[in-house]
C-alpha cells in the first residue's frame, strides 16, 4: 500500500492560457526531463510507483494533472479539450522548464495525447512510451462514426458523444461506487452485458475481480472527482471527431524511438500494424489488465527503465 501523504506536493503552473497542477520528483536531475501523462478517469497519483524510480535513475520527473483533472483548470467549452490544446499544454510545460525536448510517457488517454504530441510537435519529443493504448490510425471516417458502426451506439465513447450529460450525471451520482468498480484487477472473463459499460459499472452493487488499490489510495481519485465531477474529463472524448479533422493534414508516421507496453488481459485491442505508423517501436506485453503501472508497478517500471537505458546506448 502506498500512503498518499508520501506523494509529492504540487505546484500550480501557468501554461497555454490555463493552470496545471504539476507534481515533480528528481528536480535535481535538471536536463533529463520525463513527462508522465495519466489516462481516464485518473490522476497524476496513478504514477506514484514510477516517479521515485525514474528520479533515482537520473530523470527530472514531471507529472501534470492534465486540464479538466484535479486542481488543474477546467474550461467550460468542450472544444477546450481538443488534441491541439492537450498537446499544447505539454509543450508549454516544457517551455516553462526551459526544455527543448523530453521523454513522454502516457497511459490510456494519456498515451493518445503523447502519440499526438509526437505528430503535432515532433521537434519537442525525444522518445515515446505508451501504456495500454497503441497508436490510433486515422481512418477514412470520423472516429465516433467508425466506433458506432463497429461496436454500436451503446459503446461508451459513442454514448458520451450522442447523449451528452447523461453518463456524466450518473457517474457523478455514483462516483465512489463507479471508481471502486472500475479500478479492479484479475477480473474473470465474461461476455459484455448489454447497455453502456461505464453506466453499468457506476450502478453495479457488487464489483468483480480484486481491488487495484487500497481504500486510502482510492480516496485520492475519489476526492479529486468529488471536487471536479466527470464532465471535464469526458469532454476529451467529445473531441474525438474534432481531433480527426485536426489531424487530417498531419504526417501520421512517428519516427521517434517508441515503447508500447500492453496488458495481455486488457480489453483494449493490440494494434496489428503498429510498426507501419511507428517504425522504431519496441513492444512488451505484461500479464496484466488495463491499469498496468498500478497493477504491476515493479514490472512496468522495470520495462520502462530498461528500454530507456537500451535506447540511450544505441
Amino acid at each position: 500500500m502506498y500512503d498518499p501523504a508520501d506523494f509529492p506536493k504540487p505546484t500550480m503552473i501557468s501554461v497555454n492560457g490555463i493552470e496545471l497542477e504539476v507534481f515533480e520528483c528528481g528536480q535535481n536531475n535538471v536536463g533529463r526531463p520525463i513527462v508522465l501523462c495519466h489516462g481516464w478517469p485518473e490522476h497524476a497519483f496513478s504514477w506514484r510507483f514510477q516517479m521515485p524510480a525514474l528520479a533515482a535513475a537520473g530523470y527530472h520527473v514531471i507529472v501534470p494533472n492534465q486540464r479538466g483533472y484535479g486542481n488543474s483548470s477546467r474550461p467550460k467549452d468542450v472544444t477546450a479539450y481538443d488534441i491541439e490544446q492537450l498537446t499544447g499544454d505539454l509543450v508549454a510545460l516544457l517551455d516553462h522548464f526551459a526544455y527543448e525536448t523530453a521523454v513522454f510517457v502516457g497511459h490510456d488517454w494519456g498515451a493518445n495525447v503523447v502519440w499526438s504530441t509526437a505528430m503535432l510537435h515532433p521537434d519537442r519529443v525525444e522518445k515515446v512510451v505508451a501504456l495500454s493504448l497503441p497508436y490510433q490510425q486515422r481512418g477514412k471516417i470520423p472516429w465516433i462514426d467508425f466506433i458506432e458502426g463497429f461496436l454500436g451506439s451503446d459503446h461508451y465513447m459513442v454514448h458520451f458523444n450522442r447523449r451528452p450529460g447523461v453518463a456524466d450525471a450518473i457517474l457523478d451520482e455514483n462516483r465512489h461506487q463507479f471508481l471502486t468498480n472500475l479500478f479492479r484487477k484479475n477480473e474473470p472473463k465474461m461476455a459484455p452485458e448489454p447497455g453502456m459499460m461505464m453506466i453499468n459499472l457506476a450502478r453495479a452493487k457488487v464489483p468483480v475481480g480484486e481491488p487495484l488499490m487500497s481504500d486510502l489510495e482510492l480516496s485520492v481519485f475519489d476526492s479529486a472527482f468529488e471536487a471536479s465531477g466527470f464532465t471535464n474529463s469526458i469532454n476529451w472524448y467529445r473531441n474525438l471527431d474534432r481531433n480527426w479533422h485536426l489531424l487530417e493534414k498531419v504526417n501520421p508516421i512517428i519516427q521517434h524511438p517508441a515503447l508500447m507496453i500492453y496488458g495481455d488481459r486488457d480489453l483494449v485491442p493490440k494494434s496489428p500494424n503498429l510498426s507501419d505508423f511507428v517504425p522504431k517501436v519496441d513492444v512488451v506485453c505484461l500479464d496484466a489488465g488495463h491499469w498496468l503501472q498500478q497493477e504491476m508497478p515493479v514490472e512496468t517500471t522495470g520495462v520502462i527503465l530498461n528500454w530507456l537505458k537500451q535506447t540511450s546506448e544505441v
